[in-house]
Formats: C-alpha cells, sequence, structure tokens
C-alpha cells in the first residue's frame, strides 16, 4: 500500500511541476512530506492555484475509488503543521501563502 501511496504522489508532483512549468503562476512547489505537498503560493493567486492543484491530485491515478485531497492554507507551516490533514485514504496539501 506505501509503494502505491509513493508512485500516486509522485505522479501529483511531475504533474505540479509540468504545470508550474507551463502555466507559470506565482507559486512554487517547496518540499514534499511523505504523501503530502506544499507549495507556496502568491496571496492573490490561491484560489486559481487550489482548483488546479486539487484536480492535478485527484486524477494523478485511475483507480476504482476517488482519490481524496484535502487543502490546508495557512500564513506559515507552523499554523499548518497544526491542521489535522493527515487522514486516512485523503492525500493533504499545505499552500502558505505570501503577500
Amino acid at each position: 500500500m506505501q509503494g502505491t501511496a509513493a508512485d500516486i504522489i509522485k505522479r501529483a508532483m511531475i504533474a505540479a511541476d509540468q504545470w508550474l512549468y507551463r502555466d507559470n503562476p506565482d507559486a512554487k512547489m517547496i518540499m514534499q512530506v511523505h504523501d503530502e505537498l506544499v507549495f507556496e503560493i502568491a496571496e492573490d493567486h490561491v484560489n486559481d492555484c487550489v482548483a488546479n492543484i486539487r484536480t492535478l491530485m485527484c486524477t494523478a491515478a485511475d483507480l476504482d475509488v476517488p482519490l481524496l485531497v484535502d487543502i490546508g492554507i495557512g500564513n506559515n507551516w507552523m499554523k499548518l503543521i497544526n491542521c489535522e490533514l493527515l487522514f486516512f485514504g485523503i492525500m493533504p496539501v499545505c499552500i502558505i501563502v505570501t503577500a
């Protein structure tokens, strides 16, 4: 099961990297922690980026069950780490908003 999760997050990371390179939004993928991706996004682009990231993550693999994505948004890593995003079967995404 962990190998499958690793493959899915890798596919999501590749898709996100291609989107960031192609569309050049004011956003950066700054790290991966287990099955979690962390992005840094300018405040005025958060809504558009969240929609794209959710789509990329949910379509990273074609499974019989839906891939669920939970997105937490905050101004720093500490605020995000305190919000409980690690639910079984849900890929968490943390977004750090920059001015």
